[in-house]
């Protein structure tokens, strides 16, 4: 009997041949997929990435004024007393440089590290900045003052309309500055949620450069209310802290700084942090944290250095006195529930997670802030030790207050709770604020996880084989299949469905982590793990206790280079193992000296491995599982195209339709 093609002869899908791929050229990439270059809700990220670049001409030490100014026709404009970007031709582009600067992705000073370089500190090395602000505005002029003249230009959209004219100063009748750069910019609001700048936001922004850059002077002019801002700060972190504080501190402001000479092994010349931190008994922490003067608001490693350098020194004081008392164990957040701090770090090639710059991820800040701030503790409450004692006290209470918080969680769950699985290395806490346990993949793996975690706050949950597809499985037969089993036993909660109300209390963790291999198998196994949550635990994946961790693909063993030792570094892909051999190259590395290893399985990593890159709090990569911009109709009806089992025909168009923009790793 004859059967049917599955697509009919009346609609047949779309060719698919050589001139199907399309290139895309210049600052097209920005304008197609705004959202993976900056934030869409409003502009002011784009408008950031020309402040940033002004701050970072007096963090060099190149200007004492940046000003920003709102007008009245919805323009934004920054100028400051700079270096002003050079207008000579490149030595190979065959353009002049300040138009490359904004219309190059990859182009800028901050590339060339160390002596000789334009910027030894810097925001950052994505290689997109400015030229994201001129890719998303109607319009963009530019002008630098840089030796006696002055050179401007204009674009839209990305592309030059008025050409670079160059003439020398005072020939127009204005004072023109000696030295500087001016951008102003008409955002296209097509791109954005709202057009408008959260003042808020800015005016926060604005003063935070003030604070971290003592002696410069911010100033914001708004045309339409004709208000004038200036922030000029001589007292430093210290003032800000005390001013943006909303309750008194409980010993002394501690405030300090520490950066790496020419004799550090393990750091370059200038790199570190200055900090200050109080202790207060109520009212909400105030935290804040930059890199190179920019503001990361999701944190990073440099605040996990600060986190572990005073834990290190507090519990090093309370041993020394004797002061814990019988039963109760300390931990990092117990020292860290009542700190509110400002960091400035300073890192001379900062890894960030996104374009937005928002948190940051390279590893050795752990080591870098943390070796400031614990031997500087450790002096101070030594030498002021009633203050310690306050401190102690301090953090003490708030680990006993978490351990009677978690002794009520265990009471609630009664003695009818199901036998935990065998193959469960549990963890010793049982306070869900901070347990998370890990659904790995194989008993190899799960073998170098249960070595290499924290026994306190991670347990690890062995996967043999790849479970289940449930997406069709009837909630009663689930319990058949004897991982499923596990799983929900060893996380506490029943299989429920996207209206029922189940009951959390019995949930044994506050995280549940899919840790699988960061190849194509891996992936089917974290998608048959997601299946399953989304289907039979979607309230778990509501309230935010589903996370993805991201071990890495490679490994890339570099040799030593002037100062700095022989290390290891890990990339999650291709993409980050480019980067990082990029970074080798320009810092004069022979080509070929490096040495890479792809990790086939996570079964390949020991202990010490799989902590470092993918356990440990403070530098692995871990990915909150959320809905997104999806309803959970349409989720649902997008996963069933992909795992149902009657739906080759539809999951055969979907990879027509999307399948060019996958990146599929064989």
């Amino acid at each position: 009997m004859a059967t049917k093609p599955a697509s009919s002869s009346t609609s047949s899908p779309a060719e698919y041949s050589e001139s199907s791929i399309r290139v895309l050229k210049g600052l097209e990439p920005v304008k197609q997929r705004p959202g993976m270059y900056t934030r869409t809700d409003n502009p002011l990220h784009v408008i950031q990435e020309v402040l940033d670049n002004s701050a970072d001409e007096a963090l060099a030490g190149h200007g004492k004024k940046i000003k920003v100014t709102l007008h009245s026709d919805g323009s934004v404009s920054i100028e400051d007393d700079g270096r002003g970007i050079p207008f000579g031709m490149h030595p190979t582009e065959n353009a002049p440089v300040i138009e490359l600067v904004f219309t190059q992705l990859h182009a800028g000073g901050k590339f060339d590290k160390g002596k000789g370089g334009a910027y030894s500190f810097s925001g950052g090395l994505h290689g997109v900045g400015v030229s994201v602000t001129n890719a998303l505005a109607k319009r963009l002029e530019v002008t630098s003052y840089r030796e006696g003249q002055v050179a401007k230009l204009a674009f839209a959209a990305g592309d030059v309309i008025e050409p670079l004219t160059v003439r020398k100063a005072g020939e127009s009748g204005e004072s023109d500055r000696k030295n500087g750069t001016t951008v102003r910019a008409w955002i296209d609001p097509k791109y954005f949620e709202t057009p408008a700048l959260p003042m808020t936001e800015l005016t926060h922004l604005l003063r935070s450069k003030a604070v971290l850059m003592p002696g410069v002077t911010v100033t914001l002019v708004n045309e339409k209310s004709k208000e004038t801002q200036n922030w000029q700060y001589k007292g430093g972190l210290r003032d800000y802290l005390m001013q943006t504080l909303t309750a008194d501190p409980v010993i002394p402001l501690f405030e300090e700084e520490g950066f790496a000479d020419g004799a550090s092994e393990s750091f370059a010349e200038g790199e570190g942090a200055q900090w200050c931190v109080a202790f207060t008994e109520d009212g909400a922490p105030v935290r804040e944290s930059y890199v190179n003067l920019i503001p990361t608001s999701a944190g990073g490693t440099h605040e996990s250095g600060l986190r572990d350098g005073l834990f290190t020194a507090v519990k090093s004081f309370i041993d020394l006195h004797s002061l814990l008392p019988k039963g109760v164990k300390l931990m990092p957040e117990d020292v860290f529930a009542r700190a509110s701090y400002v960091l400035s770090a300073k890192v001379l090639d900062p890894q960030f997670q996104g374009q937005i710059k928002e948190r940051l991820n390279s590893r050795d800040a752990v080591r870098l802030v943390s070796g400031f701030v614990r031997p500087s503790l450790e002096l101070w409450l030594n030498q002021h030790v009633d203050y310690g004692k306050k401190l102690a006290e301090l953090a003490i209470k708030a680990a006993q207050t978490r351990q009677k918080a978690g002794q009520k969680v265990e009471k609630r769950k009664g003695s009818g709770v199901a036998v935990l699985p065998g193959k469960l290395t549990d963890c010793e806490s049982r306070d869900i604020a901070y347990n998370e346990v890990f659904l790995v993949e194989g008993d190899s793996a799960g073998g170098s996880a249960k070595m290499g975690r924290d026994k306190e706050t991670q347990a690890i949950l062995p996967l043999r084989g790849k479970i289940l597809n449930t997406w069709e499985v009837e909630r009663d037969r689930l319990f058949a299949n004897t991982e499923i089993h596990d799983i929900s036993v060893a996380i506490g909660v029943d299989p429920h469905g996207p209206n029922d109300s189940p009951d959390l209390t019995g949930l044994r963790y506050g995280k549940i982590c899919i840790l699988s291999d960061a190849d194509v198998d891996g992936s089917h196994i974290q998608v048959l793990l997601l299946t399953l949550f989304f289907r039979h635990f979607p309230k778990l994946i509501e309230t935010g206790h589903i996370f993805v961790a991201r071990p890495p693909l490679f490994r890339v063993d570099a040799p030593a280079r002037g100062k700095k030792p022989a290390s290891k570094v890990y990339a999650l892909d291709a993409g980050e193992m480019e980067a990082i051999l990029d970074k080798l190259r320009k810092d004069n590395v022979k080509e070929g000296s490096w040495t890479i290893s792809r990790f086939k399985g996570l079964g390949e990593m020991n202990a010490e491995q799989l902590w470092d890159t993918t356990l440990n709090p403070d530098t692995r990569r871990l990915l909150p599982v959320e809905l997104g911009k999806l309803d959970f109709q349409e989720t649902e009806a997008l996963i069933t195209k992909l795992m149902g089992k009657g739906e080759a025909a539809s999951r055969r168009e979907l990879m027509e339709l999307h399948g060019d923009t996958v990146e599929v790793d064989i």
